[in-house]
């Protein structure tokens, strides 16, 4: 028997959660509590939404209970400085499609 670390009271030694208090004795919480987290909070949803529609997924950062407000603000500032050099790059080869296209009317 052991001590429960919350309440003090006798518990078994391989006891994950006391039975007195209901607090889990184990450092990683049990599956059913990661399993609470909406799919659209997930790890792999923000990914994905953030490749598919960049800036426009910014929402769901900032909805996030878990996420502290510096990882939001550093993550808002990373994306949209990444935006707007991908829109450079983009508008960059439009003009240089334009350019290409010119020469060979001219020919």
């Amino acid at each position: 028997m052991k001590k429960c670390p919350f309440c003090a009271e006798d518990i078994q030694d391989k006891a994950i959660k006391c039975k007195h208090c209901g607090e889990f004795l184990t450092a990683s919480p049990p599956r059913e509590a990661e399993d609470k987290t909406p799919w659209y909070f997930k790890k792999s949803t923000i990914i994905i939404a953030l490749a598919s529609v960049g800036p426009l997924a910014l929402p769901l950062i900032w909805w996030h209970p878990q996420t502290s407000i510096a990882w939001k603000i550093g993550l808002t500032i990373g994306i949209l400085i990444l935006s707007w050099v991908l829109y450079q790059t983009t508008m960059q080869f439009i003009h240089t499609l334009q350019e290409y296209y010119k020469l060979l009317d001219s020919l």
